[in-house]
């Protein structure tokens, strides 16, 4: 059985991404789908390389029952292009410099998450990382809708 590589991207892999890394996995598991996937997450920038994500994305993904404590940030390598299925990113400035360095035999992998969040009017989860409480909040209502949509748009794809 073939896995789905899933690759989710923001600036610098301490906020965002490893929010939609946390929620998509902990969705898997819950659906006992986990056999079926790999999941990771990852930076544009070199900013944070080795540290756990933002303590307050933490705190918030925990209230809601999804653990990132295991999570480090690293940056997108060549490699990811190859190996990934999927790589699903935050914003248009981090898709736009991922589309700057992409194979172009791998450009189609490469996709905004929130285009599989049906509902939702912004096209951009936006980055927490300067403002309040509430922002890493908003960010994972916004993931978590993009992680359901995601799931049915693959489900298909997962056979044996």
């Amino acid at each position: 059985m073939k896995k789905l590589n899933v690759l989710f991207v923001c600036m610098g892999n301490i906020c965002r991404s490893p929010t939609a890394e946390g929620v998509f996995r902990t969705l898997v598991q819950k659906q006992r789908l986990d056999d079926y996937f790999e999941i990771d997450s990852a930076g544009t920038h070199a900013y944070h390389i080795g540290n756990p994500p933002d303590e307050r994305s933490q705190k918030a993904a925990l209230a809601r029952g999804v653990d990132l404590g295991n999570i480090r940030a690293r940056q997108v390598g060549h490699a990811d292009f190859e190996f990934f299925d999927h790589i699903l990113v935050m914003d248009r400035q981090n898709f736009d410099t991922l589309m700057f360095v992409c194979p172009r035999t791998h450009s189609h992998k490469v996709k905004l998450f929130l285009e599989f969040a049906s509902g939702v009017k912004v096209k951009e989860v936006p980055d927490p990382y300067y403002g309040g409480d509430k922002g890493f909040d908003h960010v994972l209502d916004l993931v978590e809708q993009a992680s359901i949509g995601f799931l049915n748009s693959v489900r298909h794809t997962i056979r044996d």
